[in-house]
């Protein structure tokens, strides 16, 4: 990790974090946010999970006025590869402290860092999604999240989905068996995150103040021959008015191992009973479920930013993924936040593997390293960036070629925050 800095221009000093001050610096992050206080189980999981040695604090003196750390992610890539990331996080500034640099300062340290680590990505999930493209994240993945009306919208299935079979579990009983099907996922979905020891708390964490008189955390299985091959963890909101029942699932995450399964827990979500409306949110944007609803107009589909990409080290982040079809292109970088991008790289590549190393041959396309961040994980068309003037061809036919090897065949999804 680069060297604690204080800048002769009087910004606030950076420093590594260190455990004894993690209140402080947390208080600050919370106060950034609006100062509402979080439940204590809240608290201590993040402190819990918080990276001490890759987060660091702005100091005023005493006061800390600046945030920022990184989780020690790996990140599924096109071609099922799990590759180092930075998962940026805890970003914040003391609005006492606005436009003196103190961001930037910590977006420059962090990368530094990040490069000295061997990461060759950094990823994150904005407050305010124009904040970082200055400092070249680019918006990576979409999710969806939606609002069924159960009462008139009707759920197609696949053959097979009849031989699932559903059991209720207390979620915190099955947590293990739940990490393992997630973890058998993790590989087939660009932006899904192999977790780490302690991550799976989230999967289960409840506190009631967030439950807005909603249940407790619930949890189905689906089963199949003894084994399990998925599983659907939601809330129950209970409402009613003059005409009767008119509650709410909230879906928390569900995961499967095959359409069947799918499809068993969906339709389970649909037929709770006293329900009239399925509410689930960051959902990946290919999902099946928007493929078997009879009316998708009745499910008030949103789509929204996800992830944010940034490459740190482009010849290691575009080798270590694969391209669904033959690429070679010579790409010309512009980097002025990390000036060692900058330059002219030639990719080479298929579904077996990738090169990518400097080169003096002439550029095929012209672009920043916002836009190949936004491409990297298949979701965004470099296509689309380049009839948005994002991306600019100088090879004609370069632009196709290119955009059909970076996509994915699935669309990649972030499977929750952080």
């Amino acid at each position: 990790m680069a060297k604690d800095s204080a800048s002769e221009t009087g910004r606030p000093e950076l420093r590594v974090l260190r455990q004894d001050k993690w209140d402080v610096w947390y208080d600050t992050l919370v106060r950034a946010f609006g100062g509402v206080p979080e439940a204590a189980e809240e608290r201590e999981l993040w402190n819990a999970l918080t990276e001490i040695d890759r987060s660091i604090g702005a100091w005023d003196g005493d006061a800390c006025v600046g945030t920022a750390g990184a989780f020690s992610f790996r990140l599924t890539v096109p071609g099922g590869a799990a590759v180092p990331a930075a998962g940026v996080t805890m970003v914040s500034v003391a609005a006492t402290h606005r436009r003196r640099g103190v961001l930037t300062s910590m977006m420059r340290r962090q990368l530094d860092d990040v490069r000295e680590w061997g990461w060759p990505l950094a990823v994150l999930t904005a407050s305010e999604p124009e904040i970082y493209g200055r400092f070249g994240y680019g918006v990576g993945t979409f999710q969806v999240s939606t609002e069924i009306d159960t009462t008139r919208v009707r759920l197609s299935v696949p053959p097979g989905t009849d031989d699932v079979r559903l059991r209720y579990a207390v979620p915190a009983d099955v947590l293990d068996v739940c990490e393992a099907l997630y973890a058998r996922k993790v590989t087939e979905r660009p932006g899904m995150i192999a977790r780490l020891p302690g991550w799976e708390r989230l999967g289960v964490h409840d506190p009631e103040s967030e439950r807005e008189g909603a249940s407790p955390l619930q949890c189905v299985l689906a089963e199949r021959d003894g084994e399990v091959v998925g599983y659907a963890r939601f809330h129950v909101k209970p409402e009613w008015d003059g005409n009767g029942p008119k509650g709410a699932v909230r879906l928390r995450d569900v995961q499967a191992l095959d359409p069947a399964a799918q499809a068993a827990l969906w339709r389970f979500l649909f037929g709770i009973d006293l329900t009239s409306t399925v509410k689930a949110y960051a959902r990946p944007v290919d999902e099946a479920w928007q493929y078997q609803v009879s009316d998708i107009r009745r499910c008030a589909v949103r789509v929204r930013d996800a992830l944010h990409v940034r490459l740190v080290d482009v010849g290691a982040a575009l080798a270590a993924r694969t391209y669904q079809a033959p690429v070679d292109v010579v790409f010309d970088v512009e980097d002025a936040f990390c000036p060692w991008n900058t330059g002219r790289w030639r990719l080479s590549g298929d579904a077996k593997g990738a090169s990518c190393e400097r080169t003096a041959d002439a550029a095929d396309l012209s672009l920043s390293i916002r836009e190949l961040g936004a491409a990297y994980l298949g979701g965004v068309s470099l296509a689309a960036l380049g009839a948005a003037g994002r991306v600019r061809e100088l090879r004609q036919g370069a632009l196709g070629e290119a955009s059909v090897g970076f996509a994915s065949a699935v669309a990649p999804w972030l499977p929750h925050g952080f």
